[in-house]
């Protein structure tokens, strides 16, 4: 059985499902588009090194800061991880919040091209000469249907999309399966909800405690190391402000503040697309203990 935890970032899910993993015997696949990542550990909220010793992860400190990725890419390293998976347990453990991530386990995308590396230079080299806004008012144009889809103002997106439009003449939403989203059999899914004022109380407790751990070294670690501001796994809420107070732009103050009125808002996003999904099965942590909660998805399961 497949079982998928999701929810907004900041609502416990990697509490939740180290816990229920554990009690399961089985492993857990990150369904985040920026945890697949190396060295950006405190604003992706990784699990801690205990969590990680605790229960076997995947998909978590996997790619080096230049590589590229994408769901397509997510979705077909998941595949192989889920087969092993099974072959020792039950069940297949996936949490995360990056919408199309999840979306590509529960309705899988259809084969598309592999990035075509010269036109990813060319499309890095017009946002640089004319900024990310030109390629995303282009994408409008040529696949209004992504641009519904797409979280924000999405730099790697943007360009993978266009990409594959380049390469096939074929908008790139086109590649994924229409019709209604629905699970197969196999697939269960959870989902974690919050009042909203509570919600964005959490993110914002959570954006300090990233900074009290050192995200700012973080950053500065990053850089001190040779790897480019522009780097687009760095293009992400947390790093970007933290890069432009580092760059001068901005004091730490008001980076602090701009990364919780950006993560609200990308949570916001998240629930307006879950929304659409009447076949996840909510549960309630203002209500609900973590080991209620567990016990609850088990007697489901059951």
């Amino acid at each position: 059985m497949r079982i998928i935890i999701l929810g907004p970032t900041a609502s416990g899910k990697t509490e939740l499902s180290t816990q229920l993993a554990d009690e399961l015997d089985t492993s857990i696949i990150s369904a985040d588009s920026r945890q697949c990542y190396k060295h950006i550990d405190i604003g992706t909220a990784k699990p801690s090194p205990e969590e990680l010793q605790r229960v076997s992860h995947h998909n978590i400190s996997l790619l080096d800061l230049e590589e590229d990725d994408n769901a397509m890419s997510f979705q077909r390293r998941a595949e192989k991880w889920e087969q092993g998976i099974l072959q020792n347990s039950d069940h297949v453990l996936y949490v995360g919040g990056s919408t199309l991530h999840v979306q590509s386990l529960i309705q899988p995308f259809n084969k598309m091209p592999e990035a075509n590396e010269e036109n990813i230079i060319k499309l890095n080299e017009r946002i640089e000469s004319e900024g990310l806004k030109s390629l995303y008012e282009m994408l409008r144009q040529i696949d209004p249907e992504y641009i519904k889809k797409m979280d924000g103002m999405n730099r790697q997106r943007i360009i993978r999309a266009i990409d594959v439009w380049m390469q096939t003449g074929k908008p790139f939403s086109s590649f994924h399966q229409s019709g209604k989203i629905k699970p197969d059999e196999n697939t269960i899914v959870f989902g974690l909800r919050w009042p909203r004022k509570k919600l964005y109380a959490r993110i914002n407790r959570r954006v300090d405690q990233m900074v009290e751990k050192g995200l700012v070294d973080e950053v500065e670690s990053i850089l001190g190391a040779g790897h480019s501001k522009d780097l687009q796994s760095l293009n992400t809420v947390g790093y970007q402000e933290i890069l432009k107070y580092l760059n001068g732009e901005w004091t730490l103050e008001k980076a602090i503040e701009k990364i919780k009125t950006s993560t609200r808002r990308y949570a916001k996003r998240q629930m307006t697309w879950y929304k659409r999904w009447d076949f996840i099965r909510w549960l309630e942590p203002d209500e609900m203990s973590v080991e209620r909660m567990k016990k609850k998805i088990i007697n489901e399961l059951n």
